[in-house]
């Protein structure tokens, strides 16, 4: 199994680099890929920690080296948010990164696991998939954004809220991956009630837990050790489900049935060839119903721009 890493000289990527090569499965090759210069360094810092799990670093222009027999993409290449931005600022710069990386990947590990961490993931998600479309070589069931960050906050923050065990939490979140399209399903979270103000507050809260954490920053960058570890929790599950382990389940971003658009995340089975079965996320109270029919509008607007922007 090969596991390559695209931005990896980033705050997220040597995060991501880091709780990969200490949680991939023994025999893994973790190779690393980021246009600065100091990637093959990150790697030997990284080598000098004795897990079984091979790494190596790659720098400049071309991904191609890493992305060799890769099993597993993920892409954390971009630029972060700072003070001020919000997740469709980033579009310009980041959805030309996509682009240039999904037209690679097509031509070199056509048949890879795609976990697109880039935002904003609503669109570029949207932008892989017609690149890869284009290239003749989509495959709906191996291109995933990753929405779990969206998820380990949800099981902190109702943790932080009920006096529970954090680890013992499971909140499903459906929808996209910004803003009001973030939806956490906090009526299905067992052993757990909630006041509607509470409910209210507590799904403010997480739709808008990244600009806390740059805000927090103050104009230092944007969430990346916590993105780190979601990329890292999602990557871990994929692999694990490519090699055959079964009832790994993950909430992800991907295309489904076009129910509520093109791209949703909710509950997937994973399996050996990526997404084995679409899963449905449950009865939702009136309050999750009210705020999933008012974030299509946004999610469909934010799918259509990445559509365009390959056209």
């Amino acid at each position: 199994m090969k596991v390559s890493v695209i931005g990896a000289a980033g705050g997220i990527g040597q995060a991501l680099a880091l709780l990969l090569k200490n949680n991939l499965p023994a025999g893994t090759d973790l190779a690393l890929y980021d246009i600065a210069p100091v990637t093959p360094g990150v790697a030997a810092d990284l080598s000098h920690i004795p897990t079984n799990v091979s790494i190596k670093g790659f720098s400049g222009e071309d991904p191609t080296p890493a992305l060799e027999g890769a099993d597993v993409v993920l892409i954390s290449a971009g630029v972060a948010r700072k003070p001020g931005m919000d997740r469709s600022d980033l579009f310009n710069i980041n959805a030309g990164i996509v682009k240039s990386l999904a037209e690679k990947i097509a031509k070199v590990c056509p048949t890879a696991c795609i976990g697109i961490i880039t935002n904003p993931v609503n669109t570029t998600v949207a932008i892989a998939a017609d690149v890869l479309k284009k290239e003749g070589v989509y495959d709906k069931r191996k291109l995933f954004g990753v929405t779990t960050l969206d998820l380990i906050r949800s099981e902190a923050f109702v943790a932080e809220l009920k006096g529970k065990d954090p680890l013992t939490m499971d909140v499903p979140v459906i929808g996209g991956h910004s803003g009001v399209t973030i939806l956490p399903l906090l009526s299905q979270v067992e052993g757990v009630e909630f006041s509607h103000e509470e409910v209210v507050a507590l799904t403010d809260r997480i739709q808008n837990a990244g600009t806390e954490v740059v805000e927090a920053k103050a104009g230092g960058g944007s969430a990346t050790l916590s993105m780190g570890q979601a990329a890292c929790r999602f990557g871990i599950s994929l692999v694990k489900a490519l090699q055959g382990e079964s009832n790994v389940v993950e909430c992800a971003y991907v295309e489904g049935n076009g129910k509520h658009a093109r791209f949703f995340a909710q509950p997937v089975l994973l399996g050996k060839d990526g997404v084995e079965q679409i899963l449905d996320y449950g009865p939702l109270s009136e309050f999750e119903k009210s705020a999933l029919d008012g974030m299509l509008e946004t999610l469909v607007g934010d799918i259509k721009i990445g559509e365009e922007f390959v056209k």
